[in-house]
């Protein structure tokens, strides 16, 4: 038995609303991260590293963009065993319903995981940060002979609301398994750590499973594994907890989103895209250098491809083909770029600003969403903490505004708390 008997399962099929409006035109696992990638490269990275050399990722809602791009980004030759391809959702003569939960996206496509007679079956998210070598779970999965074993890390309790605590005896098996538990009573059942900053063991959504088991266990009436799947395998399988201490976070919403984005621009991030040996693959656009004219930077992430003009940068990520305009003023905010060059001559919306950051705009606590049009003197101002809404031509979520995908906001729009949208 070997990390090539290991199936790897990438669960993208969800609608995404934490993420919106990102996931109004693509599905979660597409969404760009730092720059130049796609969320669902960091799973699959991470399985090609680890010796996994098949991947599934299941798909349903706004697939599209994320089919396209599984399909330019990962190819392997005739004479390779691997492949990473898409379980889209779909209609048969057993089921005509849509994906309704984590487990029941793995039950809908079970006989396409049987057929590749693996062995284990690694279930994993699209929405998560961090580097980690599955074959180190695998190696503790098979050392305790166990049926499942869930990756889980130290928590704190501000952040134990939001995951899957799990108690455990001395050796790693799983006694009792509480699905975000909402209450500090119920919480305190499970502080079985020594460190008062980290009390709690959380799970990660990352599942190990027997093969068998998981087919058995998708035999029972439950949708999701976090709450029905994971707490009734306890009682006659063997359960275990394999301890993850690295980086891992968790950007299933726009706030987290955010932040990790921003994280890439200081000096040694926590999460670092420029690792020498275990790299994030992802799509290679073959894209010129970026060009920059009298610009300031300062922890600054900057994609290829890009044209920026007497602009002044702080704190943030700039995507691929972005085109930033003179005078402009980016700061603490995600520039996504854009998905093609669009001349003066092949404006492809007449009357509207062109793709980019227009000159003099000023751009802070924002996510410019990939092929956005942004005109001159344009204004951008965080919200207050915890606002949301949704305007016709761009939305706040948590205090961050949003401009969505192909947005225009024509020139001196002024968007802030104080100000109200024209």
């Amino acid at each position: 038995m070997g990390m090539q008997d290991i199936l790897g399962v990438v669960l993208g099929g969800g609608r995404g609303t934490r993420l919106w409006p990102l996931t109004k035109l693509r599905a979660k696992p597409a969404v760009p991260i730092g720059g130049k990638y796609r969320l669902v490269d960091i799973p699959v990275s991470n399985c090609l590293h680890s010796g996994i050399q098949r991947v599934a990722i299941l798909t349903q809602f706004n697939s599209v963009s994320l089919h396209r791009h599984i399909v330019q980004t990962y190819h392997f030759d005739l004479f390779h065993p691997g492949w990473v391809q898409i379980l889209a959702a779909e209609q048969t003569l057993t089921s005509a319903d849509w994906y309704q939960g984590t487990a029941d996206a793995v039950r809908k496509q079970q006989f396409e995981i049987q057929v590749t007679g693996a062995e284990d079956v690694l279930i994993l998210a699209g929405d998560h940060l961090y580097r980690m070598d599955y074959a180190q779970m695998a190696a503790f999965h098979w050392d305790h002979q166990a049926d499942i074993t869930l990756a889980v890390k130290p928590v704190g309790d501000a952040e134990a609301g939001r995951f899957g605590l799990v108690k455990l005896e001395p050796d790693g098996r799983v006694t009792s398994f509480a699905e975000k538990p909402r209450t500090q009573a119920e919480r305190q059942a499970y502080a079985l750590r020594e460190d008062p900053l980290a009390p709690y063991y959380g799970s990660m959504g990352l599942y190990l499973f027997k093969a068998h088991v998981l087919e058995s266990l998708l035999k029972t009436p439950y949708d999701d594994f976090g709450s029905g799947v994971l707490p009734s395998a306890l009682e006659g399988h063997r359960v275990f907890a394999f301890p993850f201490n690295g980086y891992w976070e968790d950007v299933g919403t726009i706030r987290a989103y955010f932040e990790a984005n921003l994280d890439l621009t200081d000096p040694d991030p926590a999460f670092d895209f420029h690792e020498e040996n275990r790299p994030i693959f992802t799509h290679p656009r073959f894209l010129p250098g970026t060009r920059t004219y009298n610009v300031n930077l300062d922890r600054a992430l900057i994609s290829e491809g890009c044209l920026i003009s007497g602009a002044d940068i702080r704190h943030s990520v700039i995507g691929i083909r972005s085109q930033i305009g003179e005078g402009a003023e980016i700061r603490d905010s995600v520039v996504m770029g854009a998905d093609y060059y669009e001349s003066e001559s092949r404006r492809k919306i007449e009357g509207a600003p062109p793709i980019g950051i227009g000159p003099g705009s000023s751009i802070q606590g924002a996510i410019i969403d990939k092929n956005a049009r942004i005109g001159r003197d344009v204004t951008i101002r965080p919200f207050p903490l915890g606002h949301s809404f949704d305007g016709e031509r761009f939305s706040v979520q948590d205090g961050i505004v949003i401009v969505p995908k192909h947005g225009i906001l024509e020139d001196g729009t002024t968007l802030a708390p104080d100000v109200k949208p024209s």
